[in-house]
C-alpha cells in the first residue's frame, strides 16, 4: 500500500489469463486447497515490484516475507512479534534497546541478526540529502530526521538513539532486509531499477517464490521461520481489479479467503453455510479532495483555492446518507483526519462539526461571492464566470473499493446547490498518475489508509506529502509545525492535544472533506484450514495468520 495506507497500501487482476477463464475453470480448483494444503487468497491489489525501497504498491505480499522491527501488530498483540522479541527505552526517552530473536535465520539459512536491522536503517540514513535519497517506497527516510544513531551492539542487540523523544523506533514500518543481499545495491538502483526478483530472502513465515504481475504471487513456507515452519504448503495470492471475481471464487471454492468485498457481496456470502464472514474497523478514510494548487496544475476555477468555498461545500455532504445508502451501514460517517479505530486520538469535533443543510451551503456560497446571477441554476465564480467541476475517482491498489453510488450522491447534492459536476472514473494506475502531480482535475474522491500512529494520521496532509498522500496539494505552515512537534512527542496527553489541533485546522480549511471510514468486509471458507483470526480473519498490518494457519483435521 502507499505510505499512508501506510497500509497502508492489498490486492488486483487475475489468477489465470482472464477473469472469464478463471471463473469457468473454478470447479477444477474447488477442492484443491484441501488436497494440496495451499491457501488461495483473493484481493484488490497491483504490486509492481518486490523492492520495498521503490514502491508503495506491494504491501501485500511483502509483509508475508519480511518483518518490521516492531510496528503495529507487535504493539497490539503479544503473539505477533516482528524482527525483535522485546524492547525497552531508557530513562532519557532517547535510547532504545531491541533484543533480536536468538538464533533467527533468513529463509536462505543465513543468520538474521541485529546487524541486518542496523544495515537496513543505516542504508536509509546514508541516503538522506543525496540525489537518490530513498524516499519513494515502503522503506523510506521519512521520519528519520530525529534519529541520532543506529548500531548493532552485538548479534542480538540493536540500539537506536534519537535526538528528541519520539515513538518512531516502535512505530516505523520499515521492512528489515538481509545485508548480504542488499549491501552492494546502489541507492540509484534501490529506488528504481532493482526489482528484488523472487525467491525473496526474508524472515517472515511465507516467502514470495513467484510474482506474475497483474495475476498472482506464489509463496512457500519459510523452513527457518523462528517459531517453526508453517503447517500449510504455501499460498497463492490472486490479484484482482474488482471484488466481483473474489466473491465468485469464494462461492465456487476456488478461493479460501477473500477481502475487500462490497456490502452486497458480503451480505450474499453470509447466507452460505460453508462460508464465514467478518468485518472490522480499519484506518482507511474515504475523502473528497479539492485541487488547491495555484499556478501550474491549478483546477478549472480559483474557487477551489478558497477555504470559504470548500467549507460551504462541506454543508452539502451528508456523511450519514453515504454510509446508509452507498455502504449499507458498513462504515462510520466521516469527520476528521483521525478514524474511530484510533481510539487514543479520535475526536468527533462536535463543537465545530458541520451539519448537512443544502440551504446553509447555498447561503455560505452566496456570502463567499459564488452566486447564480443570471438565474440559469449554475453559480458563477467571483469574476462572474460560470464553471463546471470535474470530479475524478477510482480505487487505488491496497484500498477498499469506493462505491460509485457515493460519488453519485455527492454530484447530486452539488448539483442541487448550483455546482455543476462531471464524473470521470479511472482505473488505479491512471488515477495515481493523474493525481501524483497537480493538473487538470478539480475534485477527487479517493481514500487514504495510514497507520494508527499520530505522525501517519496527519502526515499525508503535510507539505512533504504532496505528490504522495497529499493529493489536494494543500500547504499550511502551522499544520507542518504541529506535525513536526508530534514527531518529537512521546507523552500521550500532549500528543492528543497536538493531533486535535492539527485535525481541527484541516477541518476548518477543508482541503479534504472526510466522507466515511469503511469497514473491511471479508470472508473465508470453513472447510480446508483452521486458525483464522476471530476479529479480522487476516491482519492488515502483518503476516497473521499465515504463521499458524494449518490444514483442517476434519
Amino acid at each position: 500500500m502507499d505510505k499512508y495506507t501506510s497500509r497502508r497500501a492489498v490486492m488486483k487482476a487475475m489468477l489465470a489469463i482472464s477473469a472469464a477463464h478463471w471463473v469457468l475453470n473454478s470447479r477444477a480448483f474447488a477442492s484443491s486447497s484441501c488436497r494440496d494444503h495451499i491457501v488461495r487468497l483473493g484481493g484488490i491489489a497491483a504490486p509492481d515490484t518486490l523492492n520495498p525501497f521503490a514502491t508503495w504498491a506491494s504491501w501485500f505480499p511483502l509483509v508475508f516475507s519480511y518483518d518490521f522491527l516492531v510496528s503495529v501488530d507487535a504493539q497490539r498483540h503479544t503473539n505477533r512479534k516482528g524482527f525483535v522479541k522485546e524492547w525497552s527505552v531508557g530513562d532519557d526517552n532517547l535510547t532504545w534497546t531491541f533484543k533480536i530473536w536468538p538464533g533467527m535465520k533468513w529463509s536462505d539459512g543465513q543468520p538474521a541478526t541485529a546487524r541486518d536491522a542496523a544495515f537496513t536503517y543505516n542504508y536509509l540514513l546514508g541516503s538522506i540529502g543525496k540525489p537518490d535519497e530513498l524516499n519513494v517506497g515502503h522503506n523510506s527516510t521519512t521520519g528519520m530526521e530525529n534519529v541520532e544513531s543506529i548500531a548493532a551492539i552485538d548479534d542480538e542487540t540493536l540500539q537506536i538513539v534519537t535526538k528528541v523523544p519520539t515513538r518512531w523506533p516502535l512505530d516505523n514500518y520499515i521492512l528489515i532486509v538481509p545485508k548480504h543481499i542488499w549491501k552492494d545495491v546502489s541507492y540509484a538502483d534501490a529506488r528504481s531499477t532493482f526489482r528484488n526478483d523472487p525467491p525473496l530472502v526474508g524472515t517472515g513465515p511465507m516467502i514470495v517464490s513467484e510474482l506474475q504481475q497483474g495475476q498472482f504471487a506464489r509463496l512457500t513456507p519459510n523452513p527457518h521461520f523462528r517459531t517453526g515452519q508453517p503447517a500449510t504448503a504455501g499460498m497463492i495470492f490472486n490479484f484482482f481489479n474488482t471484488a466481483d471475481p473474489i466473491a465468485q471464487g469464494l462461492k465456487s471454492g476456488s478461493l479460501d479467503y477473500g477481502g475487500y468485498l462490497t456490502t452486497a457481496q458480503w451480505a450474499d456470502l453470509s447466507k452460505d453455510p460453508a462460508i464465514e464472514v467478518g468485518e472490522s474497523r480499519i484506518e482507511q478514510g474515504n475523502y473528497l479532495a479539492f485541487n488547491t494548487a495555484s499556478g501550474k496544475g491549478a483546477g478549472s476555477t480559483k474557487a477551489l483555492q478558497d477555504p470559504a468555498f470548500r467549507d460551504a461545500i462541506g454543508y452539502a455532504i451528508d456523511q450519514k446518507a453515504i454510509v446508509d445508502r452507498a455502504f449499507r451501514g458498513r462504515a462510520d460517517p466521516g469527520v476528521g483526519l483521525v478514524p474511530p479505530v484510533a481510539t487514543d486520538y479520535y475526536s468527533d469535533l462536535k463543537d465545530i462539526r458541520r451539519h448537512f443543510d443544502l440551504a446553509e451551503a447555498g447561503r455560505r456560497l452566496d456570502a463567499a461571492g459564488y452566486r447564480d446571477t443570471n438565474g440559469d441554476g449554475i453559480r458563477e465564480d467571483k469574476d462572474g464566470e460560470s464553471f463546471q467541476l470535474e470530479l475524478i475517482t477510482g480505487t487505488v491498489s491496497g484500498k477498499l473499493e469506493i462505491p460509485i453510488a457515493a460519488v453519485q450522491l455527492i454530484a447530486g447534492w452539488l448539483g442541487q446547490i448550483g455546482i455543476s459536476v462531471s464524473v470521470t472514473q479511472l482505473e488505479a494506475g491512471a488515477l495515481t498518475a493523474r493525481t501524483a502531480a497537480p493538473g487538470n482535475w478539480d475534485l477527487l474522491v479517493a481514500a487514504v489508509w495510514p497507520s494508527p500512529t499520530p505522525a501517519d494520521m496527519l502526515g499525508w496532509c503535510s507539505s512533504k506529502g504532496i505528490g504522495n498522500g497529499n493529493r489536494a496539494y494543500w500547504t499550511n505552515d502551522k499544520f507542518d509545525g504541529l506535525l513536526s512537534e508530534v514527531g518529537r512527542t512521546v507523552d500521550l496527553k500532549k500528543s492528543k492535544e497536538l493531533v486535535d489541533q492539527a485535525a481541527r485546522l484541516v477541518y476548518t480549511e477543508a482541503p479534504y472533506i472526510m466522507l466515511c471510514y469503511p469497514f473491511v468486509l471479508e470472508a473465508h471458507r470453513k472447510g480446508c484450514f483452521e486458525g483464522w483470526g476471530t476479529q479480522g480473519a487476516i491482519s492488515q498490518w502483518g503476516y497473521f495468520p499465515f504463521d499458524r494457519l494449518k490444514p483442517h483435521n476434519g
